[in-house]
Parts: structure tokens; sequence; C-alpha cells
């Protein structure tokens, strides 16, 4: 006797392949072509540029304001600080790092993302932080 073979039936939506989507400020492109775009999705997946604090202040300041940042633009795009997966930390003075820490711990939630933290030669614009991440929608 011969096996007769069942397909499963694949949704519509399975089948279709992920479109890259740039989340541009405001929801509008700007006129001339950015260097970089600050929030990009392809599929499911959320990626948010890095994001400093370009202002006088501390670490935990520019800590705080950096989150707020992350914040705002992951609920604008769809998503949380609940749903990231990755962050890169970027510090200007690796001796930052634990008050750092301190304003960072918490705001993802109780099963925060995977985190590698660094210092490098400069954050631009005199940032004492740079944050980006990686989240899903």
């Amino acid at each position: 006797m011969a096996a007769v073979g069942v397909a499963a039936a694949v949704p519509a939506a399975a089948q279709e392949k992920p479109t890259k989507v740039v989340h541009w400020d405001n929801g509008k492109k700007p006129e001339k072509t950015p260097p970089y775009s600050g929030a990009v999705s392809y599929g499911n997946l959320l990626f948010i540029s890095g994001i400093g604090a370009h202002f006088e202040g501390d670490i935990k300041a520019h800590t705080k304001h950096v989150l707020d940042e992350i914040q705002a633009k992951l609920e604008a795009c769809g998503s949380s600080m609940e749903k990231c997966l990755k962050c890169n930390v970027y510090l200007a003075d690796l001796k930052d790092r634990e008050a750092m820490t301190e304003v960072f711990t918490g705001r993802f939630g109780s099963e925060p993302p995977v985190r590698t933290t660094v210092a490098v030669a400069g954050v631009p614009g005199n940032s004492l932080v740079e944050i980006d991440v990686i989240a899903y929608i």
C-alpha cells in the first residue's frame, strides 16, 4: 500500500516575505536623504539607531535622557522597552558604567535584553553615552 502525503495548508501571511520599513520621525520622509535611518523594521524586528544626549550633564542625566528617547521611539513604532532583545551601550568613559547601570536597571522590565557595554574613543556630540537597541513589534 502506498503512503499518501497530506500537505498542511500554510497561511498566506506565513508565505509573505518581510519588507523593510523606515520609520521616519513625524511619519514623514525628509526631503534630503539623511546619512542613516533612526528606526527601521524588517518583519517584526525593529532596529533603533544609537541615541545620545547632547547637553551638559552627568552620566545619570544622559542615560535617563537616552532611555526616555529610546522608549518614545519604540512606542512610536509599535514596540516597547519590554520587547527589546539586544542593547548596545557605548560609554565615553568606562568609569561611568556603574552609574549608567543604576539608571538602566529596571527600564526594560523584569526580563531585560542582552547587553553589550563598551568604552569608545568618543561618543558623537560630546554625549557621555549612546545606546542602540533591537526590539520586536
